[in-house]
């Protein structure tokens, strides 16, 4: 039987010490689709336009759904990225700052990956466990080692091999989810100055992106290693922590019982 959203959210955080939720994020195409969402899920809107990366503060730090339109969005690089902005002469300015020159930006900005004009009309984020429907982008915030065994259960679980992640001079969070949709593949990429600043990514965490559609296979993956090997960790096979800084086979890092472990009762001896 398939896990459901909730079960898989408590195995990754659990299994790989994720310090946030994954975000699952739906483009709804139509006011249809908005309306059949509402009609499953918990929501809050955002009161005054805010960032794209605040968007998935709420629901990556308060456990949150948010749903928001255009009229909310007060980030101009994000209505690029989900096509409720055109690419116009006061983009590229704000862009030139990461360019030699105009031309150069304007030609970086019309490379990113964009949602066609219009396309959808609405986006809703929030935790995995509470997707009222398939994920079109499961994002997570993570370190180096967690984006690492994720991307190692993606790529077994999809067998996907190498991973071939895209990075843009902005657009981290927007346009690596976009990305990610638009091209049904695991994606990987530093946070951007914007999700840096205005997104709150303080720890310096990674982002990672998996299709809604391949989440299932990344899960099933790591319950298998689990199945196999006891724990989560790659690095250090059965280790319980996926992240544990210890060289792998440091013959001087090693420990044994004390010999002050209390004994057994009586009972438990007899059995």
């Amino acid at each position: 039987m398939p896990l459901s959203y909730k079960d898989m959210q408590d195995l990754l955080m659990r299994e790989l010490r994720l310090y946030h939720f994954p975000i699952a994020i739906n483009f709804h195409k139509t006011q249809a689709d908005v309306e059949e969402f509402k009609k499953k899920a918990r929501y809050v809107e955002p009161v005054k336009p805010i960032t794209y990366c605040q968007w998935e503060i709420t629901a990556r730090m308060q456990g949150q759904t948010v749903l928001a339109t255009k009229e909310k969005l007060g980030c101009t690089n994000s209505q690029v990225s989900f096509g409720w902005k055109d690419i116009d002469e006061a983009e590229i300015k704000s862009q030139s700052k990461y360019c030699k020159d105009l031309a150069q930006a304007e030609r970086f900005l019309r490379s990113k990956p964009r949602l066609p004009l219009n396309s959808v009309v609405a986006v809703s984020v929030g935790p995995l466990a509470d997707a009222v429907m398939q994920p079109d982008v499961v994002h997570f915030y993570c370190d180096n080692l967690q984006s690492y065994h994720l991307a190692v259960d993606y790529m077994a679980g999809t067998d996907t091999h190498p991973l071939r992640p895209m990075v843009t001079m902005s657009s981290s969070a927007c346009g690596g989810s976009v990305f990610t949709y638009l091209e049904q593949s695991m994606n990987m990429c530093p946070a951007c100055s914007g999700s840096y600043n205005a997104g709150k990514t303080e720890r310096g965490e990674l982002n990672v992106f998996i299709p809604g559609a391949h989440i299932g296979a990344t899960v099933d993956r790591l319950m298998e290693r689990i199945a196999k090997s006891g724990a989560a960790s790659i690095t250090r096979p059965g280790d319980p922590f996926p992240g544990a800084d210890i060289c792998k086979n440091c013959p001087l890092i090693i420990f044994k019982k004390s010999g002050n472990e209390p004994e057994a009762c009586a009972s438990c001896s007899k059995a």
